[in-house]
């Protein structure tokens, strides 16, 4: 029997090619697969630092085809940090991740690998490689550069412990906000303290009450438990009439991982003194500049001085905005409406639009279920970007019953991409925001054959409530830049 097929057929992490088994992966799997991949990996690496040749045959597929198997495995760890975060997971991955940074460490400072692209850079036959190819080695140069390559003796040693306490600082980092943002709650008995919130709000605090416990709750009895997850916190900083429990709610929103066992304060000076001193080991100034190295803008000034001239635009308009909004809540009798604070801006801002403008957000949640938003969306896709969005259904696995998979494709039916989407909030083992990630990135094979992408879009948005589809806000169905124009909530 081949070893090898039975240790893939044990674990599915080490199957290392695509669409993740999700159904299949255990926690318990994590650390005998990566630690298998990376004893792999390094061997591979050694095999290969002494015996490429600098052409794109004999060195750029070679590595990417090592990097691709291990990037697989332990994309999907790291993604399933953000989606399905566990106890078991977070020592799995910290188990795993100082291994994992030097070997990618090792990788990215490899004098021969480094070598090998600058002579294909400076081969007679450069010119011949398609664009994309060229753009693939000049960016491994730059990345090795940025990676201390250049570096030696006890630079080079510091500068791989720092890149170790990096990693490590923000995975701490990461599991103290999603701690401190699930510590915290309010869990709300009378009438009187869900004054103002409209029907849909109150609907999803007593489910998130019965979520916490209180298997009696209902959105007419109560209680009602409301968090600091953005579709629980916003609609009660929105239209909640009890300003003092708006400020207890702002005030821990906005002090959250900045105290007690999840204060962030000190990590956050460690990684700032960190990043500088990486940066002036990489011969920067700053490690604005090497961030701007990969980056479209020129220089630090230039981003400094583009802000300036957005604030100077805003600035006053800002002003003007907030004189209004106060001499709004004073025109109403507001005892708040000389002394407007940040936890009175949503509520107000609220009531204003719906007089001026005869708007009321909740009105048009009916209009919004996520099914007929994607429609709409794939439309659009199609008509500016000439693509056809297809659901894929019950053949993929995913890591949670809500998440659903697309299909893209050009208008004669050939498939050119696929992605995942993660619409709703779970807080008890989801990371706030929206992102996007790569699960397998596009790639042309040695074959001839492309590997089609796939992408995973996450957002946060209002789950459904007492078995009812999802209804959005208009905020909720806005574009937003960080998933690409996908749905999201504020983030």
């Amino acid at each position: 029997m081949d070893m090898s097929a039975a240790t893939i057929s044990a674990n599915p992490l080490l199957i290392g090619k695509g669409l993740p088994p999700f159904e299949q992966i255990q926690t318990e799997q994590v650390i005998p697969a990566i630690t298998q991949l990376l004893s792999e990996s390094e061997e591979r690496l050694s095999q290969l630092e002494a015996n490429f040749i600098p052409t794109w045959q004999g060195l750029v597929e070679p590595l990417e085809e090592m990097v691709d198997r291990l990037s697989w495995s332990w994309g999907i760890v790291g993604h399933l940090m953000s989606v399905k975060n566990s106890p078991e997971l977070r020592e799995a991955y910290e188990t795993m991740q100082p291994a994992a940074v030097q070997f990618w460490n090792r990788l990215s400072q490899s004098q021969p690998l480094y070598e090998g692209f600058k002579a294909l850079r400076h081969r007679e036959d450069w010119s011949k490689l398609e664009e994309s190819q060229q753009r693939i080695v000049e960016t491994s140069l730059r990345d090795a550069e940025l990676s201390g390559v250049g570096l030696t003796g006890d630079a080079k040693d510091r500068f791989n412990a720092i890149q170790l306490e990096l990693a490590e600082l923000s995975t701490r980092f990461s599991n103290h906000v999603l701690d401190a943002t699930k510590a915290f709650s309010l869990t709300l008995t009378q009438p009187g303290e869900i004054a103002g919130l409209p029907p849909s709000a109150i609907g999803l605090a007593a489910q998130m009450a019965r979520a916490a416990g209180d298997d009696q709750a209902t959105p007419e009895t109560g209680p009602w438990r409301i968090t600091l997850d953005m579709p629980s916190y916003m609609p009660f900083m929105q239209h909640s009439r009890r300003r003092d429990l708006r400020e207890k709610l702002y005030k821990a929103f906005i002090s959250r991982a900045s105290s007690g066992e999840f204060d962030n304060s000190p990590l956050i000076e460690q990684i700032l003194t960190l990043r500088q001193e990486k940066a002036k080991l990489l011969g920067f100034n700053s490690f604005a500049e090497v961030s701007l190295a990969e980056k479209m803008a020129p220089s630090v000034t230039a981003v400094e001085t583009l802000l300036e001239q957005l604030r100077q635009a805003s600035y006053e308009a800002a002003k003007q905005d907030f004189a209004d909004l106060r001499e709004y809540a004073q025109a109403k009798g507001a005892a708040e409406g000389n002394d407007l604070q940040h936890w009175d801006f949503s509520f107000w801002a609220e009531r204003q639009r719906e007089e001026k403008f005869d708007f009321n957000a909740e009105e048009l949640r009916p209009y919004f279920p996520l099914d007929q938003v994607l429609e709409g969306l794939f439309a659009l896709s199609k008509k500016i970007f000439g693509v056809v969005i297809t659901p894929v259904e019950g053949q993929v696995p995913v890591w949670h019953p809500d998440v659903q998979y697309f299909q893209v494709a050009d208008q004669q039916g050939g498939a050119i991409a696929s992605f995942y989407l993660d619409p709703y909030s779970r807080p008890a083992e989801k990371r706030g925001g929206a992102w996007m990630n790569d699960c397998i990135s596009r790639t042309k094979m040695t074959d001839g054959s492309v590997r089609l992408p796939v992408a995973y879009l996450v957002c946060n948005q209002t789950p459904p409530v007492d078995n009812k589809p999802s209804l959005m806000t208009f905020g909720e169905v806005e574009p937003c830049s960080t998933n690409l124009g996908m749905v999201c909530t504020i983030c």
